[in-house]
């Protein structure tokens, strides 16, 4: 199957827009594609070595391969990530009453907050689901409930319950491991 002459133009455009055949003339290109459709295969190279005419943010991501690698090097520390959850619940909201705008905020900025530290442990290749709840202290109950494709091998959480004289907050730290 042989493409048609537009379509090779489309894609020697397309390519030479990302970077990807910069230097190549339709023609060359073609040439090159005759070349390599020999072979049963096409490779490109890129042309990104001069940082002065692409900025980072315009650059394409590495598509990385698979590694095969089934399970962790190393497991989630629940222990640290445990400690984590208490000193943040404590400093944030160790003096707070319960007001349901603030609460909103704060529950917010202190997910984002565990996730980053939790970040900064650079435990590889695991996906992180931080949830934070604050709810008023007044003779009620709440029932939190989650669901998920769950490996108890690799997969686990953390999960601290801190309490004031006017407010309980309830953090979760759900750590999926991805292959």
């Amino acid at each position: 199957m042989m493409m048609s002459d537009i379509a090779k133009d489309r894609a020697a455009r397309s390519w030479k827009k990302r970077g990807s055949v910069s230097s190549l003339s339709s023609h060359e290109f073609q040439r090159r594609e005759i070349h390599a459709r020999t072979k049963d295969s096409m490779s490109t190279v890129s042309y990104l070595d001069e940082p002065s005419q692409r900025d980072d943010v315009s650059r394409l991501t590495v598509q990385m391969e698979n590694t095969y690698q089934l399970g962790p090097f190393k497991h989630f520390p629940v222990v640290t990530v445990n400690h984590i959850l208490k000193d943040v619940l404590t400093n944030y909201l160790q003096e707070e009453e319960y007001e349901p705008e603030l609460c909103r905020q704060m529950t917010k900025m202190m997910s984002e907050v565990i996730k980053a530290q939790v970040k900064d442990l650079m435990i590889p290749r695991y996906k992180l689901i931080v949830i934070v709840h604050i709810g008023q202290l007044n003779s009620q109950s709440i029932l939190i409930g989650s669901r998920c494709l769950w490996d108890p091998k690799s997969d686990t959480f953390s999960s601290y319950v801190f309490r004031n004289c006017s407010l309980f907050a309830l953090a979760n730290v759900y750590a999926v491991y991805l292959e």
